[in-house]
């Protein structure tokens, strides 16, 4: 089955634009985001929205090895074009380049050793997304092995060889155990918290404008699905949390700041732990994923059939954490949920029912807190994958290929959202009835 071209309509096009781009918004552009209870505001009014995970963003913007402006800037306009005004994005990767599963190029190629093409590309991105009146959520570190992240800092301070999971003999076990020293070696705490103030410090040189002074950024994130580890290591983990929000706030008072945790399925199980580093006043808003195929909440032989059992338990999940957010009094986003293609292919001939089902549920529930004012205030599908296409000679991403939304270490065309995917035209309608129903008056 072949999937729909993706175009779009004239009419279609005029009431995306006429959406998103109305004097109010244009003025809005210049604002700060912030909370106000369980809603993002900015410019005074209630903001709910779709966005996307688009952690490569930086580096296709770069003029680094695989950066790629042209297809950058026809991608921020599909984007646009879609609705889809808030990205997700990594500020950049840690580590030697060409590392087994490993993000290339890397940002910070030693401690306190950066590629300027890198920092560039996050300077372009930055300020064409600021014309297009997108914004970002730039997240600072990851739990994950694929851009450096924990076990990075480890090895440049004497911890040995990074155990990657994906090269036997190791396991995903091998790795935790690795990763979990990272709450206990202050000299990886000072090297990533001067990277955060090196971050920070940074003036946007194609738009003159300091990062802490940019409303294109929404929030600091301060990584991507933090996690302890193991269940000894949650209090060294909770103070990590407490002690890196604190610093991001002390430097920079324009913009919020989360976490990026998985949510219940992050913190050792524990919901408690979830709330609690979310009760942190220096901690804007929760976050929480969702990811059916990880957690074993779908067949990979028989999607189709077992989708409706996935959504039913992602529904209990959410419920879960949205009660958090209403007893903090704080919005919430949904800001990792990703399925396969109907048959678990990488083909973009591969039907998107499933997915499109899976994604209509999430949008459905965006839409509903928007039109009464509640807490979950938006979502980030992962990922879009946007002209790039995977390579049919391999399954794993390798140098030279495009990038995708899936990061290295999984199959390219796993989960990403591709310009000519059905999915497309779904994400479009969720975004215009979205933000309509966010604008909407309600009753005082």
């Amino acid at each position: 089955m072949n999937c729909p071209s993706f175009s779009l309509s004239a009419t279609f096009l005029l009431t995306v634009l006429s959406t998103f781009s109305s004097p109010a918004h244009a003025a809005e552009s210049t604002s700060f985001f912030k909370t106000n209870g369980p809603t993002f505001q900015r410019g005074g009014q209630p903001s709910y929205f779709i966005g996307t995970n688009y952690w490569y963003g930086a580096i296709l913007a770069s003029t680094a090895e695989g950066g790629n402006r042209a297809r950058l800037l026809r991608e921020l306009d599909l984007m646009r074009a879609a609705g889809i005004t808030n990205l997700r994005i990594l500020v950049g990767a840690e580590g030697p380049n060409h590392q087994p599963t490993r993000v290339t190029p890397a940002l910070q190629i030693a401690p306190g050793q950066y590629d300027d093409a890198l920092f560039d590309g996050l300077d372009f991105l930055l300020s064409e997304m600021q014309k297009r009146g997108q914004c970002a959520v730039l997240y600072l570190l990851n739990s994950w092995e694929w851009s450096g992240g924990y076990s990075q800092y480890l090895n440049w301070n004497g911890y040995g060889d990074i155990p990657y999971p994906g090269i036997k003999p190791n396991t995903w076990n091998d790795f935790k155990a690795y990763a979990a020293q990272f709450f206990h070696c202050d000299a990886a705490h000072e090297q990533f918290r001067s990277h955060i103030r090196h971050v920070l410090a940074r003036s946007n040189r194609y738009s003159g404008v300091r990062y802490i002074d940019d409303p294109t950024i929404f929030s600091w994130e301060i990584a991507n699905e933090p996690r302890a580890f193991s269940k000894e290591n949650i209090p060294a983990f909770e103070a990590w949390i407490k002690e890196t929000a604190a610093l991001i706030k002390s430097l920079d008072r324009n913009h919020l700041v989360t976490t990026g945790t998985e949510g219940q399925a992050g913190c050792e199980g524990s919901l408690e732990l979830f709330e609690r580093l979310h009760a942190n006043p220096d901690i804007d808003y929760l976050t929480m994923h969702v990811w059916p195929k990880n957690w074993g909440w779908i067949k990979p032989d028989n999607i189709v059939a077992s989708t409706g059992d996935a959504i039913a338990k992602a529904d209990a999940y959410m419920e879960r954490h949205i009660e958090i957010a209403r007893r903090l009094n704080k919005p919430i986003v949904l800001e990792e949920f990703g399925l396969p293609r109907d048959s678990h292919s990488y083909s973009l001939t591969d039907a998107t029912s499933c997915r499109d089902r899976y994604y209509q549920n999430a949008f459905d529930l965006v839409l509903d807190h928007a039109a009464r004012g509640d807490v979950l205030a938006g979502c980030n599908f992962w990922a879009f994958g946007g002209t790039g296409r995977p390579n049919p000679k391999h399954e794993l991403w390798q140098t030279g290929d495009a990038y995708l939304g899936d990061p290295p270490q999984e199959e390219q065309g796993l989960n990403s959202v591709f310009d000519t995917d059905a999915t497309v035209k779904l994400i479009q309608d969720y975004a215009v009835k979205v933000n309509r129903a966010a604008m909407q008056p309600r009753p005082r």
